[in-house]
């Protein structure tokens, strides 16, 4: 009878012994992965506030509307512009602008002078010079033979740069008397990097 009893007692605790240690072992197990649920989340969260700290302060997208910067950029393009350190546009800069005298809208424009340069142009031959030099421009659609409003030479004001696009004659610019030379302060950006098509995804120049 006593061995009886002894062997009942220690059944139970024999059962109890087998259990407990599972208990912990799950607990930790759904730790881990809550953990690791929260650190896929907090990833998520930084790479999404990084993003929006980029376009705010650094840089933000523009969608080129129309043809006027043919071949170079195209009707629809996605661009990343920025204004961030931006403070002496040069030439051949690809800049993003608004000039409430034309339009409300940005415009999107290459730089062709900057302050203290002389632009002229010989409409017959298509060839345009700064400060007396023809340029080489590999990026036009063709040669600039629309005179618009262009009354040469013109000397770039202070603060201020001469702008065209590269499809020379489908093109308001600083041909015209409604945009003219154009205040730095105006410029929003510039392009520094082309979003779509993705078959033309890269720098712009």
């Amino acid at each position: 009878m006593d061995e009886e009893r002894e062997t009942q007692s220690r059944a139970p605790e024999a059962e109890t012994g087998s259990g407990v240690p599972d208990a912990p072992l799950a607990a930790n197990g759904q730790e881990k992965n809550s953990s690791g649920l929260f650190d896929w989340i907090q990833c998520i969260v930084s790479a999404l506030v990084a993003c929006i700290l980029i376009f705010v302060f650094i840089g933000r997208t523009v969608g080129v509307d129309g043809e006027s910067m043919l071949p170079t950029l195209e009707n629809g393009d996605r661009l990343i512009i920025t204004r961030l350190f931006y403070s002496e546009p040069q030439y051949g800069d690809i800049v993003v602008l608004r000039k409430d005298s034309f339009k409300e809208t940005p415009i999107i424009k290459r730089v062709i002078a900057t302050e203290g340069q002389t632009v002229d142009i010989d409409f017959e031959t298509g060839v345009v010079y700064v400060d007396g030099v023809a340029l080489d421009e590999p990026y036009t659609n063709e040669p600039t033979n629309v005179q618009e409003d262009f009354e040469g030479p013109v000397t770039v004001p202070e603060n201020c740069v001469f702008v065209m696009g590269d499809n020379r004659n489908h093109s308001a610019d600083s041909r015209m008397e409604s945009i003219g030379c154009v205040d730095v302060r105006y410029i929003i950006g510039h392009v520094v990097l082309r979003l779509t098509p993705v078959s033309k995804f890269g720098a712009v120049s």
